[in-house]
């Protein structure tokens, strides 16, 4: 065999896989064609697009097939997720209206970021929709009269103020807010208005491209069966919805937003001021340590004022952050004292507290590390 061998082998080998590569992304083509045509049905019958049942089910099926051939079952889901992420986008097309006798719907902050996705899905829903901003307050009464549907889109700090101004809405009028807090905007909703109310909390953000998948909170106020066809009409948008009330879901935001945001507020102000090198410590950072990093800059590339609207909104969670402090600092003197057994000793705790979900945590982390490595090696 010469030494020209091997290179003209690998070559004939490589021709392969660029044939075989381009065959897959044909097979992409008409699979989102196919996807495509599914949309149009979800549309014409109210399904939503999403269908958790429906997913688990065909990627069980294909892991088994890929097992029984030879083919990693784990390599197999991780392609059909992130396809089938792709499919939804291309099922999202006209939706259907869960209540056609809805004639008038007026968001207020319809031109805002968050805003904006409320307009565009129920205006492919074939909803009425009207923007109200503060330019056209001098016109409110004209602009809510007739109104089924108002929604209040607007930043933390003027919610209550905005549904205090609210002029007097038709009696089946259902009054809706997306603020992240419940509790307040909820009560000044029910003080100002005698119809049907409710309380929503979309848990994405503005760059999200729609309720695929994301967790909608719905905290009831008043009259709820009037309001069911709007739950329904998120659920057909494939938002999956979590009843909750107002109260409880303004104590887990303050673990979920409030301590988090602070504590990667105070975590990215400890990096400025010590001031490492930041290419130094991603291009040492394992992907779990660089994903983590990631999350810290991720804050500090979006809106401040958001972030300090749901910070200081609250100022009862202050105490929330005194206990985190007064915890951090003991955790200090463990590692001062040269105390391991105490520490190991309060790992196991805390390890106990969480129980099956910290194995749970490791094992859905690891699919995370493995796409921010692939990720990396692409740089």
């Amino acid at each position: 065999m010469n030494q020209q061998d091997p290179k003209q082998t690998l070559q004939a080998l490589r021709k392969q896989i660029d044939q075989l590569d381009s065959e897959l992304v044909d097979l992409l083509r008409r699979r989102s064609l196919v996807t495509s045509q599914v949309g149009q049905v979800k549309s014409q019958t109210g399904m939503p697009i999403y269908v958790p049942e429906r997913e688990a089910e065909l990627i069980q099926l294909r892991k088994q097939q890929a097992t029984e051939q030879g083919v990693s079952p784990g390599l197999t889901e991780d392609l059909l997720r992130r396809i089938m992420r792709e499919s939804y986008a291309t099922q999202d097309g006209e939706f259907l209206q869960t209540n056609p006798s809805i004639e008038k719907i007026v968001i207020i902050g319809g031109n805002g970021a968050l805003g904006r996705i409320f307009v565009e899905l129920f205006e492919r829903s074939h909803y009425a929709v009207t923007s109200v901003e503060k330019e056209d307050w001098h016109n409110a009464d004209d602009c809510f009269a007739d109104a089924d549907l108002v929604l209040v889109c607007v930043p933390i700090t003027v919610t209550c103020q905005i549904i205090e101004q609210i002029p007097q809405l038709p009696a089946n009028c259902i009054l809706a807010d997306i603020t992240s807090i419940k509790s307040q905007p909820l009560e000044a909703m029910m003080a100002n208005h005698c119809g049907p109310v409710v309380g929503l909390h979309p848990m994405f953000g503005p760059d999200s491209m729609g309720m695929v998948k994301q967790v909608v909170v719905v905290c009831n106020g008043r009259l709820s069966e009037q309001y069911q066809w709007l739950i329904e009409q998120m659920r057909v948008w494939g938002a999956k919805i979590q009843e909750s009330s107002a109260q409880e879901h303004d104590n887990s935001m303050a673990f979920i937003q409030v301590m988090r945001h602070f504590n990667t507020f105070v975590y990215g102000a400890h990096l400025a001021h010590e001031s490492p090198n930041l290419q130094l410590l991603t291009d040492f950072s394992s992907p779990i340590y660089r994903l983590e990093l990631a999350m810290v800059g991720r804050l500090f590339a979006q809106d401040p004022e958001l972030y300090a609207d749901i910070i200081f909104n609250d100022l009862k969670n202050v105490e929330l952050l005194k206990r985190f402090q007064q915890r951090f600092s003991e955790a200090i003197v463990l590692f001062e004292n040269g105390d391991k057994a105490g520490f190991i000793k309060q790992f196991f705790q805390i390890g106990n507290w969480f129980g099956d979900y910290s194995k749970k945590c490791l094992l859905d982390s690891k699919k995370l590390l493995l796409k921010a490595d692939d990720d990396k090696m692409l740089r």
